[in-house]
């Protein structure tokens, strides 16, 4: 092996030996009571829809319309815009995500979110999409874009 080919190796292999070093993804806050709704076992199903277009997710989490209610920031305080940008990264994410069940939880990936951009789904849809999405990444410790999924 020559010099030339010895550098190149360090090269590439440089970024994976040193990736974990001198970063760390900050822990995300989750008080005892927002561990508390996690914990539910018991709750109403959360319902999200648009009968303009006809799109429908049932959310059966239990304890996710109760964490909704109690610490999702209010409707309005997010931009509808905001909003659907946020929630077509986490959905490309998330179904990146069902298609390698070896690498990823199948108890939590399971079905793929059929999520399209340029559709209109509303605020409401939008806002509880995006909350689940907060929701889901807290409970279950996952990282689902960039963002730490603050509240």
């Amino acid at each position: 092996m020559n010099m030339r080919s010895l550098i190149a190796i360090c090269i590439l292999l440089g970024p994976l030996l040193f990736s974990g070093c001198g970063s760390t993804r900050p822990e995300v806050d989750i008080s005892q009571e927002e561990k508390q709704a996690f914990r539910q076992s018991e709750g109403e199903p959360v319902l999200i829809s648009d009968p303009e277009t006809a799109y429908e997710i049932i959310i059966i989490d239990p304890g996710f319309y109760s964490w909704l209610k109690s610490f999702a920031r209010p409707e309005g305080y997010y931009s509808q815009s905001f909003l659907e940008n946020r929630n077509e990264i986490y959905v490309i994410n998330w179904n990146n995500r069902v298609l390698l069940p070896g690498q990823y939880d199948t108890n939590l990936y399971q079905w793929p979110i059929d999520y399209d951009p340029k559709i209109d789904y509303g605020y409401e849809v939008n806002y509880k999409l995006y909350n689940y999405f907060i929701y889901f990444q807290r409970k279950y410790n996952q990282r689902l874009g960039p963002f730490i999924p603050r509240l």
